[in-house]
């Protein structure tokens, strides 16, 4: 069993080595990254990181100002659109790869298809995202698979509610006044009648809203709360076929989008299908709602999903100084029982960049959180590309402006990706010191996530409970836990404060006894496999282990059993 590092990344960005970055810039102007960008060479760079699967951002096609009528693409209203390159979760055509992504953009798909196998030969595997609560706003399939048919073809549009619509009708309603944020169209938009957005918004949406999506109808009338799934509706068949088309195109996984906003009964149904006809494929789901975390992995078959109200939330604020070391026992605590279910990260496209002015200013800060992310269990971390390289985000680069993100919605390039590529043998010779010490030490890490037994499949035990505040413990800032196997034992101590901590850490009998191990007085043998450094260390219960953990960093001391 090896553990799952999934590397985030939007071609878009990932391979676009135009560094003119001109705000709210064309695709002429600011590049575009291609699927052929992602090569070879870019891929064993990836795969050196330490990643397993590699996360294909917005390759579907979506709505987007660039202007591909040549080759049958209907232009979208720009009112309708989110920056120059669009949502890469309004999705246009679900059978379809972004045209922006494409060299020749009449082979876009074939291009897609290569990647795939590509990225396989690389021994990686490939997650892309199904987005199933809405699509945009002008939804228009060219590619739909004869004997289908598209989103909304066959509704009833005089009603807001039928069993076999795709979306909701709501009226006299209308679009809603100077929804375009950028003031870029000729004319405002209008829709008769109007429907509701992705958001649930079922009135006349503001700029706030989702409105350049439609929400999609998975047979629940929200007027009522009426819950009709028999007969199955129509839009779980259609969303069944697509993640079936996808998935016979070599695809290893789903991160599906806001599942929170569909029915349970729907991924209880479509789920197993899928798994069946594609065994080993897997399902990972974003939500924000821990009270309904255990029904989608029991109920909707999903196999992961997002940690973020619990340890994001937590290890953020214990980063930021709002919240003590000791409350990341919490949110391991509460999902003790579905904890190999649930995916850690610390960066993606929604959230903000760690060494942005508006999280912790420069990224060797998120070391320990780093640390604790990837070694409390077995579940799935997730690396969001530029992470490993300190990567801003402070870029104003358009639709988002200035908020500690990289953008989603514009052409534009990443200034630490660019220099990590070089001439594309991303060798990094164009980063900084920091920034090569930086990415050596992701890598250092998320390799010994799979090359360390302990760390690949052992079991957690905390170390908080035994080590209360104290002089030689400072449970504020320090936060420790073993990690063990039969064979080998883990102590890992992580220091979430700007100083340094010399500190002394018990390890209870019961810990010993959790894990079998037979303890003795005498010194042990260990090494601390971040650095190499050897040494030799007290393995007895309530002896207290003295180590110097570094500065917003760690230590994982290994004793051979």
């Amino acid at each position: 069993m090896s553990k799952i590092i999934i590397y985030q990344l939007l071609p878009r960005l990932f391979g676009n080595s135009n560094a003119n970055c001109i705000p709210g810039g064309t695709i002429e102007q600011n590049g575009c990254g291609k699927f052929n960008d992602i090569t070879p060479k870019a891929l064993r760079a990836i795969r050196n990181t330490g990643a397993t699967h590699v996360w294909y951002t917005g390759v579907i096609e979506h709505t987007t100002r660039s202007n591909y009528n040549r080759y049958g693409i209907p232009t979208d209203h720009p009112a309708i659109v989110k920056g120059e390159a669009g949502s890469p979760y309004a999705i246009k055509d679900y059978y379809d790869n972004d045209p922006d992504l494409a060299v020749d953009v009449e082979k876009r798909r074939e291009e897609f298809k290569a990647l795939i196998d590509r990225t396989h030969k690389a021994g990686l595997k490939v997650i892309m995202d199904f987005i199933p609560n809405h699509v945009a706003r002008h939804y228009c399939s060219d590619n739909t698979p004869k004997g289908t048919y598209s989103f909304g073809e066959h509704d009833d549009k005089n009603v807001f509610f039928v069993g076999h619509n795709n979306f909701y009708y709501l009226g006299d309603h209308s679009y809603g006044c100077n929804i375009d944020a950028k003031d870029c169209a000729d004319e405002e938009y209008s829709e008769t009648p109007l429907r509701a957005t992705g958001n649930d918004c079922f009135g006349s949406p503001g700029r706030n809203d989702w409105y350049d999506t439609v929400k999609l109808n998975y047979g629940i009338d929200y007027r009522t709360g009426n819950r009709r799934f028999s007969p199955v509706p129509n839009t779980w068949v259609k969303m069944l076929k697509i993640l079936q088309h996808w998935a016979s195109q070599g695809i290893d996984g789903f991160r599906c989008d806001m599942v929170e906003m569909t029915p349970v009964e729907f991924w209880n149904w479509a789920v197993p299908k899928i798994k069946e006809q594609f065994p080993g494929i897997i399902f990972i789901g974003e939500i924000y709602q821990p009270h309904i975390y255990r029904s989608f992995i029991k109920d909707g078959h999903f196999d992961y999903l997002y940690d973020k109200v619990g340890l994001y939330d937590t290890l953020r604020a214990v980063m930021n100084g709002q919240t003590s070391a000791n409350d990341i026992s919490y949110p391991l605590q509460s999902t003790a029982d579905i904890r190999n279910n649930m995916l850690t990260f610390l960066e993606n496209h929604d959230e903000q960049r760690i060494a942005s002015d508006f999280f912790a200013a420069k990224a060797e800060r998120a070391l320990a959180a780093l640390i604790v992310s990837t070694t409390t269990g077995t579940e799935p971390f997730m690396l969001y590309a530029g992470q490993e390289l300190g990567e801003r985000g402070m870029d104003k680069e358009g639709y988002s402006g200035v908020d500690g993100r990289t953008t989603i919605f514009d052409y534009w390039s990443v200034d630490t990706l660019r220099r990590w590529k070089g001439n594309g043998d991303y060798k990094g010779t164009e980063l900084t010191d920091d920034e090569k010490a930086l990415q050596a030490f992701y890598a250092r890490l998320l390799n010994l996530c799979n090359s360390d037994e302990a760390l690949r499949c052992g079991q957690f035990y905390g170390l908080q409970y035994a080590n209360p505040q104290g002089e030689q413990y400072d449970s504020h800032h320090i936060f420790s836990y073993l990690r063990g196997t039969e064979n080998e034992l883990l102590l890992i101590a992580t220091n979430f404060s700007d100083n340094a901590k010399e500190c002394g850490i018990t390890i209870p009998e019961e810990a010993f006894a959790y894990f079998g191990i037979n303890h003795n007085n005498t010194a042990q043998n260990a090494v601390e496999l971040l650095t190499g450094k050897e040494l030799q260390l007290p393995l007895n219960p309530y002896d207290k282990i003295e180590v110097t953990i570094p500065a917003n960093s760690g230590v994982i001391i290994k004793f051979s059993i």
